[in-house]
C-alpha cells in the first residue's frame, strides 16, 4: 500500500521532496520532467532536476525518487535515459500525462496519447537502452481527446517493458475537473500484470478509500491534495495501521512554509523571493482557511524584511522566527 508524491512541473521541486518526505507517509517521489530533444543532456542538468542524485537517488531522509524524462522521440529518449542513469539515477520514469498546452505544442506529454504506437517506441527504446536492475515506468492519462484510448495506451506501456504504470483518472481534454475517473483503472489493472498505481482527485481520507475501492489499487498518487494538506499521507498511514495521530496545526504549517521560504530564498531575486510560498499558499487554503488570511497579507510584498515580518507575525510566541525548531523536531 505505497503512497507517491506526483511530480507537478514547476511546484515540486527538490525542496518541497524533502520537506514533504520529512513529514512522513511517502514511499517515493517523482522528479518534474526534464525536457529531451535531440541533444544529449549535459549532466548538470540532471543534477539541477535531481540534486538527490547525490545522495543515491534519495531524499534526506530516505525516501527513493524517480527521474522523469519528456520528450517524443525513441532515440533521444534512450540515450538521455542511458546518460541519466550514468549520472546516477536509479529509475526512470516516463512522461506521458502532461496536459500543458505548451508541452504537447512540443511533442511531448499527454499528446502522445493519441498515438499508442508512439508510447510503445518511447518506453521499449528507454527499456532496451537502460540496464535491466533500473527500473522503467510510466505515467499516463486516460486520453487525449477522450478517454476511449485507455487501454491501448496502457497495454502499451506494459507490453513495452515498463516495470510500472501510473494512471492519473482524466483525459488531457478532462485537464483538472472533477470526477476523477478511477473505474477505468480498474479495467486496466485487471488487464495487466504490472503494478499500477492510481492518481487524480485524492483531497482527503475519504477520497483516498474510494479511490481504492473503486480502482482496485493498492499504490496510490497524490499531487495536489498533498500540496492542500501536507500531512495527508501521513494520516492515510496512520488510518491504515489504526494509530493514533495529530494532524499538522496551522502553526505547524507555518513552519513549514517557513523553513521552505529560507530554502528558496538563495534561488531568486530579492523582489521574487516570496512567490514559491505565495504558490503554495494557493493550494494550502483549499484545507487551512488561515492560509487565505496569510496570502493576503503578503500578496503584495517583495521585499524579504515584510515577508519575514509576517511570518513573525503568524508564527508561535511572536517570536524571532530564525529560532524556531524545525517541523521534524517539534511538530513530529
Amino acid at each position: 500500500m505505497r503512497i507517491m508524491l506526483a511530480p507537478m512541473e514547476g511546484v515540486v521541486d527538490h525542496h518541497v521532496r524533502a520537506l514533504l518526505a520529512q513529514i512522513g507517509g511517502l514511499d517515493g517521489c517523482v522528479t518534474e520532467f526534464i525536457r529531451v530533444t535531440e541533444q544529449v543532456l549535459p549532466y548538470k542538468v540532471f543534477f539541477r532536476f535531481a540534486p538527490e542524485l547525490e545522495r543515491n537517488c534519495l531524499t534526506p531522509n530516505g525516501v527513493p525518487v524517480k527521474l522523469q524524462l519528456l520528450g517524443g522521440k525513441p532515440e533521444p529518449m534512450a540515450i538521455n535515459a542511458m546518460e541519466a542513469v550514468r549520472a546516477g539515477a536509479k529509475s526512470i520514469d516516463l512522461n506521458f500525462g502532461c496536459p500543458a498546452k505548451t508541452v504537447n505544442r512540443s511533442d511531448g506529454g499527454a499528446c502522445l496519447l493519441r498515438q499508442p504506437d508512439r508510447v510503445y517506441s518511447i518506453v521499449k527504446a528507454v527499456r532496451d537502452a537502460v540496464p535491466q536492475d533500473i527500473p522503467v515506468s510510466a505515467k499516463i492519462r486516460l486520453g487525449y481527446d477522450d478517454r476511449s484510448s485507455y487501454l491501448d495506451n496502457a497495454q502499451a506501456v506494459a507490453d513495452a517493458g515498463a516495470s510500472e504504470l501510473t494512471v492519473h483518472a482524466r483525459s488531457k481534454a478532462d485537464g483538472y475537473k472533477p470526477p476523477a475517473y478511477w473505474e477505468y483503472i480498474a479495467d486496466i489493472r485487471q488487464r495487466l500484470a504490472i503494478p499500477v498505481v492510481a492518481n487524480g482527485e485524492i483531497w482527503n481520507l475519504a477520497d483516498y478509500h474510494r479511490c481504492r475501492e473503486q480502482s482496485g489499487c493498492d499504490d496510490v498518487m497524490l499531487g495536489r491534495g498533498l500540496l492542500a494538506c501536507p500531512d495527508l499521507a501521513r494520516r492515510i498511514k496512520a488510518d491504515l495501521h489504526g494509530e493514533e495521530y495529530r494532524p499538522l496545526s496551522w502553526g505547524d504549517i507555518c513552519r513549514l512554509l517557513f523553513e521552505y521560504y529560507q530554502q528558496t530564498k538563495p534561488c531568486y531575486l530579492e523582489k521574487n523571493c516570496g512567490n514559491r510560498i505565495k504558490q503554495w499558499l494557493m493550494y494550502l487554503r483549499l484545507q487551512y482557511p488561515q492560509a487565505d488570511v496569510f496570502f493576503e497579507r503578503i500578496k503584495r510584498e517583495r521585499e524579504p524584511a515584510a515577508i519575514e515580518q509576517a511570518f513573525a507575525e503568524v508564527l508561535p510566541h511572536n517570536a524571532d522566527v530564525q529560532r524556531y525548531p524545525t517541523l521534524e523536531t517539534e511538530a513530529l
